[in-house]
């Protein structure tokens, strides 16, 4: 029977919290920039360090958020890493289709917001201590770019 009590106290310490028997691991944002006004001019390049100690790989993605004044189906940017150096490490362009073929969001609309959360690079690896340099640029056709809330990396 106490085993029985133990069980049962353990299992509730767990379900409320008051034990570390379950712990969530959190997304780290790397990079972030909100738009006060809905617009990201063209050459607004986004850019934050990361400093890095020992050797570790991120599983990266973008989080982005646009209202209905965003005038296009799809977000195109390119994401670069520069190393310790200044030299560009990786670089790649990425274009993602935010809408359907009717024009339909491709995420629930929360209050007039649309929030995506877009695959980057699942195996980011930082084989160097040091300071790296994170850079998102605006690729898209127009500036500025309207209906856009805010940006991120993220890495889960």
């Amino acid at each position: 029977m106490k085993r029985f009590a133990f069980i049962i106290g353990l299992g509730l310490l767990c379900f409320f919290g008051l034990g570390s028997c379950h712990s969530k691991k959190s997304d780290s944002v790397l990079l972030s920039k909100e738009f006060n006004s809905s617009e990201w001019e063209r050459f607004e390049f986004i850019t934050n360090e990361l400093e890095i100690k020992k050797p570790t790989t991120y599983d990266l993605s973008m989080k982005v958020t646009f209202d209905d004044a965003y005038p296009f189906d799809y977000l195109s940017v390119v994401f670069s890493v520069f190393d310790t150096e200044d030299n560009p490490l990786r670089s790649k362009s990425y274009k993602f289709n935010l809408k359907d073929g009717n024009g339909t969001w491709k995420s629930d609309n929360n209050q007039g917001l649309y929030t995506f959360n877009l695959p980057i690079n699942s195996e980011m690896s930082f084989q160097e201590p040091g300071t790296y340099v994170l850079q998102l640029e605006n690729r898209m056709p127009t500036t500025p770019l309207n209906g856009i809330h805010d940006i991120s990396i993220v890495s889960k």
